[in-house]
């Protein structure tokens, strides 16, 4: 008698793993894309310039107007002097190609060390946060809390989620939050979920919102400020479109994830996630009992208040003071210390709970590091910059709404390569916002082409925020992927009409 053969289920690759593969398929890469690169230009405090060849030659100049003219950069020296231009700029026509530098695996070996290495801050900051939850849960605070908000959003659960999604969209448009909301996780998760919600409308009305923000930024100065700078114009031209544009996606957005939340709280078996839910109630609610709420005292809800503080102060840090990781880190953890001797703990109970809740977070923090890997093996294989020029090439002398989408998805693809918006700004848009002169439309399109082009692509690209998101709540990218590629599209679709709008308006 012949045996039944059983299917095995496929069971989609890890986080890890995913990033892994892509890390593999970026170093065959440089085997199949020339190496190249432009000369750069880079403005010293002194008020000189510094050359740097393709060989890496160093040249000092006096910095002026008229070497920025003779070189074709539109970039007022004003730009360079009052620090809105920080970071190396490509020089137009200087492209050249150099020996190849193939990325193998001691590269890949390396790489994954180096990503982490390279990521130490944010790794810091998302250890610190993970260590601050669980002081939270364990004075049972984050519970108590969670009690008496539900209490009283009752039936008014979409409401709390609209407000934290604008809020998100804000903080994006105006200062590209994006790194910054992991840690709402941990504390929104358990929220959403003794609502009726699963976590995939967690992940969408956080990272999403964030997205959205980003995707449509309005005074962000790390994307839309200085690549208007770069590209020689004022960053307020063509911000009525990005307006619009944003707008009008936070809105199909909420909507898109308010027909999916309902559907869920109805009947939660219809969840996309439904057989990920019962493990993820049990990382997330494991102290959440409805029935016998812990009280929430006094001390419990200073605790909380100083928690929201500190991130009122630390959106207050970035935009205004320059903070980044590093004073973000020292921030939350100067919390963390507040919050040990208010939790009521014993000393060696305090930090014990501190560090488990930290290693709790080791995943995600690798798994960031392991991502930022990528990137090094593209950088270290000087193919970023062929792909440039190529781009650069295949945009000239197109009709203007066809450049314009054009732009969109070329810069789509160089988001992956250059995953840093400053970065990205600085080195392409000296090369590609004069393109738009020769095509007769404003270069304000190719700022927002820009913004659009690496703005969509954040929702699915394994080497953005995504992978670290889907670990830290536990959700694989497969499901994400299904959720999401329909809103994607549409999202898509509204890039290319208020492109076509600002082309031809």
């Amino acid at each position: 008698m012949k045996k039944d053969k059983k299917k095995k289920a496929f069971n989609f690759p890890s986080a890890f793993s995913v990033l892994f593969i892509v890390l593999i398929f970026a170093a065959f890469l440089t085997y199949i894309i020339p190496a190249g690169l432009y000369s750069r230009l880079t403005y010293n405090d002194d008020k000189t310039f510094t050359i740097t060849d393709q060989e890496g030659n160093e040249k000092v100049i006096s910095a002026s107007d008229k070497y920025l003219k003779d070189n074709g950069i539109s970039i007022p020296l004003e730009s360079f002097e009052n620090g809105s231009i920080k970071k190396p700029i490509a020089i137009p026509n200087t492209y050249k190609k150099i020996k190849p530098n193939h990325q193998g695996i001691k590269e890949i070996i390396m790489a994954s060390i180096s990503g982490v290495e390279d990521s130490i801050d944010i790794i810091v900051f998302v250890l610190i946060i993970g260590g601050i939850i669980g002081l939270l849960n364990e004075t049972g605070t984050f519970n108590a809390g969670m009690a008496a908000l539900s209490k009283n959003t009752k039936g008014r659960e979409f409401i709390m989620l609209a407000v934290i999604f604008a809020l998100i969209t804000i903080g994006g448009t105006t200062f590209g939050m994006a790194e910054e909301t992991i840690a709402l996780y941990p504390i929104l998760l358990p929220i959403f979920l003794a609502v009726g919600y699963d976590a995939m409308v967690v992940i969408a009305t956080i990272y999403l919102a964030s997205c959205v923000g980003t995707m449509f930024s309005t005074v962000n100065p790390f994307s839309v400020v200085i690549a208007s700078n770069a590209a020689g114009i004022n960053f307020t031209t063509g911000q009525a479109f990005r307006v619009l544009g944003l707008v009008v996606t936070a809105i199909v957005t909420l909507l898109y994830i308010r027909k999916y939340a309902n559907k869920v709280q109805k009947n939660p078996e219809s969840s996309i996630i439904a057989e990920d839910m019962p493990r993820i109630k049990e990382k997330f609610l494991e102290n959440y009992d409805p029935v016998n709420i812990v009280e929430f005292t006094l001390r419990k809800k200073i605790t909380l208040i100083i928690f929201i503080l500190s991130f009122v102060i630390m959106i207050w840090g970035v935009q205004s003071q320059g903070w980044w990781f590093e004073e973000m880190s020292g921030l939350f953890l100067t919390s963390a210390i507040i919050m040990m001797f208010l939790s009521g703990l014993n000393e060696k109970k305090a930090v014990s709970t501190f560090m488990n809740g930290a290693a709790d977070l080791v995943s995600v923090a690798l798994i960031i590091g392991l991502a930022r890997g990528i990137n090094i093996i593209l950088d270290n294989g000087f193919i970023s910059d062929t792909l440039l020029f190529s781009a650069s090439k295949l945009i000239n002398g197109m009709s203007g709404v066809v450049f314009s989408w054009v732009q969109m998805a070329i810069y789509s693809v160089l988001g992956i390569f250059i995953p840093s918006s400053s970065g990205l700004a600085a080195l392409s848009m000296p090369i590609m916002a004069p393109l738009a002169d020769a095509v007769n439309v404003g270069r304000d399109v190719v700022v927002s082409a820009y913004n659009y082009g690496q703005g969509w692509m954040a929702y699915i690209t394994p080497t953005g925020l995504v992978i670290a998101t889907l670990e830290l709540v536990g959700v694989t990218y497969d499901k994400w992927f299904k959720w999401v590629i329909k809103l994607l599209g549409i999202t898509i679709v509204i890039s290319l009409i208020v492109l076509t709008l600002q082309v031809i308006i």
